[in-house]
């Protein structure tokens, strides 16, 4: 066999594991990155107007329209049934759920599944109780481009992007209750 053609199969491959590895954001190492740029990059959506988007919850919370929660603080995390680091980042969520609920955060849950099953029981077994959507058609991940799963985006009161955090590492919540202090 050619040796280039060994090396190339070899790049292959090792790019198929990066990608792999990348495209559920580990939850160990790695940077974090939030809307001040303590880790060196942003995502582009930071500063810009959260893109709207509306959709159905599957666990009785209604039906969520981003274009008419203006005046609260959101954060849309963008999840999948299949993410371990989303079983360990669901439950941190809740807390700050029920920590800043009553000051205005409204939590959306928007699942990268391919499929419409096990969505409401996920959120069940890992403590969820905002709503989880289902973007079936990748319509609103299309808009918010979340490089990883887990990504969630904090948005302002005025409806813009101010923090990003892609992928999720252990102590992130420390970091997002933070940036939830200063936009509430």
């Amino acid at each position: 066999m050619n040796t280039s053609f060994i090396h190339q199969l070899l790049a292959v491959g090792v790019m198929a594991c990066a990608l792999s590895l990348g495209a559920c954001g580990g939850s160990e190492g790695g940077p974090n990155t939030g809307g001040s740029g303590e880790s060196g990059g942003k995502h582009a959506l930071i500063g810009s107007p959260a893109p709207v988007f509306t959709i159905d919850s599957v666990n009785g919370k209604g039906k969520v329209d981003l274009s008419k929660l203006k005046g609260k603080v959101v954060l849309v995390d963008f999840w999948a049934t299949w993410c371990e680091p989303c079983k360990k980042s669901f439950p941190k969520l809740q807390e700050l759920n029920v920590k800043f609920k009553a000051s205005g955060l409204v939590i959306v849950g928007v699942s990268q599944d391919d499929e419409n099953q096990g969505l409401s029981d996920f959120g069940k077994t890992y403590g969820a109780d905002f709503a989880l959507g289902w973007d079936g058609d990748k319509a609103v991940a299309k808009k918010y481009k979340p490089p990883s799963m887990p990504s969630s985006f904090l948005i302002d009161k005025q409806g813009i992007v101010r923090f990003a955090h892609l992928g999720y590492h252990d102590g992130d919540e420390a970091e997002v209750e933070k940036e939830l202090k200063t936009l509430m």
